[in-house]
């Protein structure tokens, strides 16, 4: 067993340092001393060694010293486990005292020597003997006098001159940065950032590179790729007579890399050392397999590497980066596909606000759809209706939507709701439109009458005001933000083609109209995992026949009424088969309570009583009659199939029929009939003989075979649990986790957003359950289900189609679970195919211990 490292070791090629106990930096280092790369002399100490150093226990800091010159001049930096979870910043110069400071004035000249021993005694003063900045506002911090003033005005605070003993000066500075690090402050910070508590420490000492001095001396960073783009791009900044990162900063006389028309360049000042750093960078992209930002110091012309981090990126800038490092083959395609967080690829799909860009957030919501829009507020669906016939983008507002502002959606550029959760009605079709949206967003007030919204500061606007909708974040921006358009380029491409090699579980897309399943055939998802039937009815003229059909008091009346529909579900249903090209649609039966097809507001039943030429009193009171106590859990679903059965009948010949007349065009279609909220055995046997009843029909009557699969969303408790004597009547289980998780918990989808954030942060659930499937809880019902059901029919297909399909810890526990499919938003199918081939490769490459 390898023990745990606890003296400071000198980095050598064969050094034993690693991550998990000196930290990322220290690691790195030593890999680029394996390299042969110039990297000045570095000491690591290990995170126990730090750990004992801020309980005061420090190490013999003569030993330390030994490593470097009876004279040194050092830097101390940070090295966590991960570069993400940040640290204290470097302290430079430690060493610098008045014997050094004479022999600098001799190397590098006294103006130099000075600046070094400034900029350490100010360092030193607020970071080790913790002094007030304001202390040195007011002092001369240049030259002789300067020097004198901040040496002066450190001994009247602390009552003793400054120290010159470098280790007195490092054990003060190690002892600081360990306590910054143990800090409560610092702990939260990290553990923000999925830092364990207990998060270990490491720091690197190592040999000042001076970037001052005579000849050409300086500092700066270098990049071979754009951060933004992933694309092939020398970046970076240069910075004559500097040490440390001070290229970077805004203010100063930085100057560029590469020749460049806009101002002088190091590769006119330092044509060598330029190449040097061109070379160094490239070596360490090829045998790192990573492309890295180099940090580098320039003395007198000569180049030091002082440390080697991996280049920060954007979403397509990962992408663009894995895919090329493949192609170059210096990681495999497998490593490509690991080195993408599967929901990074959503960025790639949808427009996004630039993050360099100010932003003016006005609230903030739940990300409900990912991607960011820009326009004018309208608060009904009709203004947005209108706007789209001006080729005007808007911003859909309203306390929550419901299934009659499906129209004013597809008109609008974005959606913000008032209320509403993960899971709501606005959440989910807009994740199916590719609409960024927000919901939740509880700190505005909505004045629907006038038209307005205020802002927590007191802002009102009004319809016709621009906002920005940032759906990844969350956030609601006042005016047009500049945004960065989608990337679905030829490295995206090359990725997703990698990731389809290696899943193993099927990815449909849960598609409700032509276009949605459009944007799914483009996506490659792999079929049609539901299709919500009811998103067809709510087209104006469709929707007028449904509500005739809702008022026909009699069967044959509702049947007539569905005679008017029924050729307009055969078109919509003939086009799905099309589009998909011989791949699964699984069509849901009528699903919603019949009050959503109909108005709620007393101009609504006015415009009703009129295009159905009958009394308000008729439309008023059929609305009453309608109305439940709690829909969610009434007259919908199967339910509604039973009591109206000429719905689903109609419903299945639209699918019999157009299954005959794609297939006369070429298709090959099985379709898939799906009965939703199923709760008994009964209830299935009940829908299927009057199927059946209707393909006899249609098979008579066209004189033609075909096949269909009949299946069930398993949505409520009591089917998972009944799922052995459901499943021999079937030949699928599609689990419907919205609805299964609202029913388990016992909470409201739309309503449980106004409280969730709460409960998350109390610890009360780990995650929103909306989010992120709960394992434990309703996971154990998919489970259940699974092995019920399979144990009663092998040939049974299992999946999801709740929005948790697009979720790659849910996908993990359906793979685990033996599930089939995932079925999600068309522009989450990308997400799951990555997230599916990911955990595919882990399974066939383990990672090594």
């Amino acid at each position: 067993m390898q023990q745990t490292p606890t003296s400071p070791t000198l980095i050598t090629p064969d050094a034993s340092i690693a991550n998990a106990t000196h930290g990322g930096r220290a690691k790195c280092l030593q890999r680029l001393v394996r390299l042969e790369l110039p990297v000045p002399r570095t000491v690591a100490l290990p995170f126990d060694m730090v750990h004992r150093i801020a309980a005061g226990q420090m190490p013999d800091m003569k030993g330390l010293l030994q490593h470097f010159d009876a004279q040194p001049l050092l830097c101390v930096r940070p090295s966590s486990e991960d570069p993400d979870w940040g640290g204290p910043g470097a302290v430079l110069n430690v060493g610098m005292n008045d014997a050094l400071f004479a022999d600098l004035c001799d190397r590098i000249g006294e103006e130099a020597a000075t600046a070094v021993y400034i900029r350490f005694v100010q360092g030193y003063s607020i970071n080790v003997a913790r002094l007030d900045p304001d202390l040195f506002d007011d002092l001369v911090v240049e030259g002789r006098e300067g020097l004198r003033q901040v040496l002066a005005a450190y001994q009247e605070e602390t009552e003793e001159p400054f120290p010159q003993d470098p280790g007195v000066q490092l054990a003060g500075v190690l002892r600081s940065m360990a306590r910054a690090w143990e800090g409560t402050t610092a702990r939260l910070l990290r553990q923000a950032k999925g830092a364990p508590a207990d998060a270990g420490l490491g720091l690197v000492v190592q040999e000042m590179a001076l970037g001052l001095g005579k000849g050409v001396c300086g500092s700066g960073v270098i990049q071979l790729v754009s951060s933004a783009t992933g694309r092939p791009k020398i970046t970076g900044r240069y910075r004559s007579q500097s040490q440390g990162r001070e290229a970077l900063k805004k203010e100063g006389s930085s100057i560029y890399l590469a020749r460049d028309p806009r101002g002088s360049s190091l590769e006119d000042l330092a044509p060598e050392a330029f190449a040097d750093l061109i070379r160094y960078t490239r070596l360490m992209r090829k045998r790192l397999k990573a492309e890295m930002q180099t940090e580098f110091t320039i003395e007198n012309g000569r180049v030091h590497v002082l440390d080697g981090v991996r280049v920060r990126r954007s979403s397509r800038a990962a992408v663009r980066i894995a895919v090329a490092l493949a192609n170059d083959g210096i990681i495999t395609p497998e490593e490509a596909i690991l080195r993408v967080e599967p929901r990074a690829v959503t960025e790639m799909l949808h427009r996004q606000v630039d993050p360099e860009a100010p932003r003016h957030v006005i609230a903030k919501g739940i990300a409900a759809s990912p991607g960011a829009a820009s326009g004018r507020i309208v608060f009904t669906s009709a203004a947005a209706q209108a706007a789209a016939a001006r080729d005007e983008s808007c911003v859909l507002i309203r306390r929550e939507t419901t299934p009659e502002d499906i129209r004013g959606m597809h008109a609008s550029a974005a959606v913000l709701t008032e209320r509403g959760g993960i899971t709501s009605h606005a959440a989910v079709i807009a994740r199916g439109l590719g609409l960024p949206c927000v919901v939740g967003a509880s700190e505005l007030k909505f004045n629907l009458r006038r038209n307005t919204v205020t802002t927590a500061d007191g802002q009102t606007l009004k319809e016709g005001d621009v906002i920005t909708i940032d759906g990844t974040n969350g956030e609601v921006i006042l005016g047009s933000a500049p945004l960065h358009e989608a990337a679905h380029d030829g490295a995206f491409q090359q990725l997703m083609a990698w990731a389809d090699e290696f899943r193993d579980i099927g990815v449909r897309a849960n598609a409700d109209t032509p276009a949605d399943a459009l944007i799914a055939r483009k996506f490659e998802a792999q079929g049609i995992g539901l299709c919500r039937t009811e998103h067809m009815f709510f087209e104006p003229g469709r929707l007028t026949v449904m509500r005739e059909m809702i008022f026909a008091a009699e069967a044959e009346d509702r049947r007539a009424a569905l005679d008017q529909l029924l050729p307009m579900q055969r078109a919509d249903f003939v086009e799905l088969f099309r589009i998909m090209q011989g791949h699964p649609v699984c069509i849901r039966l009528l699903d919603p309570p019949l009050h959503e097809f109909l108005p709620t507001n007393r101009d609504g039943m006015r415009s009703l009583a009129e295009a159905l030429d009958r009394p308000m009193s008729d439309v008023t009171r059929r609305i009453e009659e309608l109305a439940e106590h709690n829909p969610m859990l009434g007259l919908r679903g199967v339910r509604l199939g039973i009591n109206m059965p000429e719905i689903y009948d109609m419903q299945a010949r639209a699918i019999f029929e157009a299954v005959l007349e794609a297939s006369r065009e070429g298709a090959s279609v099985v379709p898939e009939i799906m009965i939703p909220l199923v709760s008994a055995k009964r209830e299935v046997e009940l829908v299927k003989s009057r199927v059946e009843a209707v393909a006899a029909e249609v098979r008579t009557a066209s004189n033609q075979r075909f096949d269909y699969r009949l299946g069930v969303m398993v949505e409520t408790p009591r089917a998972a649990l009944r799922a052995g004597e459901i499943a021999p009547h079937v030949s699928f289980l599609s689990f419907g986790t919205n609805d299964l998780t609202q029913m388990t918990y016992g909470l409201s989808r739309d309503d449980a957003g106004r409280f969730m954030k709460t409960y998350v942060q109390e610890g009360v659930f780990a995650e929103d359950p909306f989010h992120t499937l709960d394992v434990d809880g309703v996971g154990e019902l998919l489970q259940t289900g699974a092995e019920r059901g399979r144990d009663a029919r092998k040939d049974l297909v299992l999946s999801i189609c709740g929005e948790h399909g697009g979720n790659p810890e849910s996908i993990a526990f359906c793979r685990q679970a033996g599930f089939d499919y995932v079925s999600c938003s068309p522009f989450r199918v990308p997400v799951a195919r990555l997230a599916a081939a990911q955990l595919a490769v882990k399974d066939i490459f383990p990672p090594k211990m």
